[in-house]
């Protein structure tokens, strides 16, 4: 049984307070959005690539991975290497998914030289007035309030929201393009997923 005034139960508390707030303000269209962008641009032969700095640069490799085991292959970039050169990874027609929960971080250099070579851009963040979000083709909503614990700064609720739209979107684009337990599968064969995903 949890303890009201432990500083877990108090920081799972506002957790699952700013997720829900987030949920509640979800906009369905923004999704729609971001899957007919993505989608556009597989049609021409374009790629995703998901970029952030700090802790969403460690969601952004987990969205990248998410997304490829269903049905949206996509890669990490590196969101200060990319303007060291990793930015030759980006073609013109590609979806760049840039996550920063300001949207005004070192990140914007990298979303500068993405849009200079021609790629989309999808924004998660906090910051939906921030210049991020002015430079992004779609906005996706991942803000919060509050972040949880003692001093309230380490992104903690922030970097949960990011997971959480990164992976709505990831089960928009699943359903949009009828990705099946088949395809799962062969993408997921080992382990006890693999094993589920063979079941009936």
């Amino acid at each position: 049984m949890s303890t009201p005034d432990h500083p877990a139960t108090r920081a799972y508390a506002v957790a699952v307070e700013e997720l829900s707030a987030l949920g509640e303000r979800l906009d369905p269209a923004a999704f729609d959005a971001a899957v007919g962008l993505v989608r556009h641009a597989e049609e021409k032969g374009g790629r995703v690539h998901v970029t952030g700095i700090g802790k969403p640069a460690h969601v952004a490799q987990y969205a990248a991975s998410l997304l490829a085991s269903t049905g949206t292959p996509a890669t990490f970039l590196h969101g200060t290497e990319a303007i060291h050169g990793s930015a030759g990874q980006l073609m013109a027609g590609d979806v760049v998914v840039a996550i920063s929960n300001s949207g005004e971080t070192e990140l914007l250099a990298t979303v500068d030289v993405a849009v200079a070579l021609g790629a989309r851009v999808i924004a998660v963040t906090g910051g939906t007035s921030s210049p991020l979000a002015a430079a992004a083709d779609v906005v996706l909503e991942a803000g919060v309030a509050r972040e949880g614990g003692g001093l309230g700064l380490a992104p903690r609720a922030s970097a949960a929201a990011e997971l959480l739209v990164v992976a709505a979107l990831s089960a928009a684009l699943e359903e949009a393009k009828g990705f099946d337990r088949a395809a799962y599968h062969a993408r997921h064969p080992a382990g006890a997923l693999g094993r589920k995903s063979q079941q009936d």
